[in-house]
């Protein structure tokens, strides 16, 4: 008996299926946090009364077909039918058959990702029960949490998806009419697929889509074995492997014909074609550090973002930021250095702390400033008026370390197409990050997980102690970058 999970991992690639089928299954480690049980809350929006039916893992499907003849509401039932399980949300029964309640914990529910809903329907319909209405109830991007919850306002119940400007597009049921087919044929692949060797691996869009196969390194390990100027690693192209396969093996010989000219690309085959296995705009460069003020104040944060909003003042998805590490680099070569973490809901005195700790003066750097801490700090002004100004003025002072790189500026073939801290010190043999416990952002968040969860946690010092060491590290990282940048700028023109 398979699951929808599994429909999509052999749709996605049937050596993906095959490989989390025979694996030990992990522990799953949410990246959005939900603590609420949104099955509870989004019943409350529903108006769940009468005889209800609660399902449960591992349920016999004809517990939940016996429930459909007396009970009202079903709510978790288990249902299979085709060799295929399913879990519906809510079904409530109607006068002439069932309203369907899809349960979507995200602010859009889009028609691109149909497998879950046509899937669903068609396992259903198999078993006989009849649904004439059709819709989802998902998180109210609008909603702002006031001293307590309001289930009534954090939801939302659509019987339309929504389309690529989160406008209602298309209606449900005529998604699913227009999409769901047999899965009997899928099914039988599938059970042949289990039955014969695993495949072998194919690269395809799918194998670095969404989000990167966790098996990828397996499937591909030789590409670890590249040389640093290897074509593969040429930014944003679609055709390097096909470049690879006609041996032009090296970013210096790439086809002009089929390289999409972005400034990184250029960057990249320029310092690989050199000699010096380096490239530097260094009028560009030098622009940049001319606008760099003293002292130079390096910050990271580090924050959980959460489905369902758990503090006043934030919105579904919103984030909460934990934790910040702060490194002031001084004109004479002298740093100072501080970590600010705390658990629940201390965001004003993290805005109190950040005020304190950064001069009144000098350039403020970030590591894609604009995509993260520019943004937290906006979320603070906006919810603390008081600090709205000074907070803001640390926006309008900040700088993004990561410009040079994403823009072109400097590449080194050593960066192999990345330009992530880890990568930059990793390539200046600097062993800072080799030597944490903690190794990733996740990571990270995840040990703030069992702080914040529970003040009863043996370890509590040691986790403190790593999540502040992970988060100086990323602080500090940003100087011994920063310093190279300025070595690179003085180096004399060779």
């Amino acid at each position: 008996m398979y699951h929808i999970s599994d429909c999509k991992k052999y749709n996605r690639c049937p050596r993906l299926f095959v490989l989390e089928t025979e694996a030990e299954k992990a522990e799953f480690h949410p990246y959005v946090r939900l603590d609420e049980e949104i099955t509870d809350l989004a019943a409350e929006k529903l108006g769940v009364t009468g005889k209800v039916f609660l399902g449960a893992r591992g349920d016999e499907a004809q517990k939940a077909m016996e429930a459909a003849e007396t009970y009202d509401w079903l709510i978790k039932a288990r249902f299979e039918y085709g060799g295929l399980r399913i879990k519906v949300p809510f079904l409530h029964r109607n006068e002439t058959g069932w309203d369907l309640y899809f349960l979507f914990a995200g602010l859009y529910p889009h028609s691109d990702d149909m497998q879950f809903y046509c899937d669903t329907a068609w396992v259903l319909e198999g078993c006989g029960i009849h649904v004439t209405s059709w819709q989802v109830i998902h998180l109210n991007g609008s909603y702002v949490r006031g001293d307590s919850l309001d289930p009534q306002q954090l939801f939302i119940v659509s019987s339309c998806f929504y389309n690529n400007r989160n406008n209602p597009g298309i209606s449900v049921e005529e998604a699913i009419r227009n999409g769901m087919n047999s899965i009997i044929p899928p099914i039988e692949e599938m059970d042949s697929c289990l039955a014969s060797k695993i495949p072998q691996p194919v690269r395809t869009p799918a194998c670095t889509g969404r989000s990167k196969c966790r098996w990828y390194s397996e499937c591909f390990p030789h590409e670890k074995q590249e040389d640093d100027n290897s074509i593969v690693t040429l930014i944003g192209s679609q055709h390097r492997f096909a470049m690879k396969r006609e041996g032009l093996t090296r970013l210096r010989d790439a086809d002009e014909k089929r390289i999409e000219g972005t400034r990184q690309q250029y960057a990249q085959i320029m310092a690989d074609g050199n000699g010096t296995g380096m490239f530097v705009d260094r009028t560009a460069l030098h622009a940049w550090l001319e606008d760099i003020r003293w002292p130079i104040t390096f910050i990271d944060f580090e924050w959980e973002r959460f489905a369902v909003p758990p503090y006043k003042g934030m919105k579904p998805y919103d984030v909460l930021p934990f934790e910040y590490s702060i490194d002031i680099l001084y004109e004479d070569g002298h740093r100072d250095h501080n970590v600010w973490l705390s658990t629940g809901d201390d965001r004003e005195d993290l805005a109190r702390s950040m005020i304190h700790d950064i001069p009144s003066e000098g350039t403020i750097m970030a590591y894609n400033a604009e995509g993260a801490e520019k943004i937290r700090i906006r979320e603070l002004a906006e919810l603390l008026p008081e600090y709205r100004e000074t907070l803001l003025s640390f926006n309008e002072r900040m700088e993004d370390l990561q410009l040079p790189f994403e823009s072109g500026t400097v590449y080194d073939i050593r960066m192999r197409g990345q330009w992530s801290l880890k990568v930059i010190m990793a390539m200046m043999d600097d062993p800072g990050y080799h030597d944490l416990d903690i190794q990733q952002g996740m990571d990270a968040v995840f040990e703030w997980r069992h702080l914040d969860l529970s003040e009863d946690v043996n370890n509590r010092q040691e986790i403190i102690d790593n999540l502040k060491a992970y988060c100086g590290m990323d602080s500090y990282a940003m100087t011994v970058v920063f310093r190279w940048l300025m070595e690179i700028d003085s180096s004399p023109l060779s």
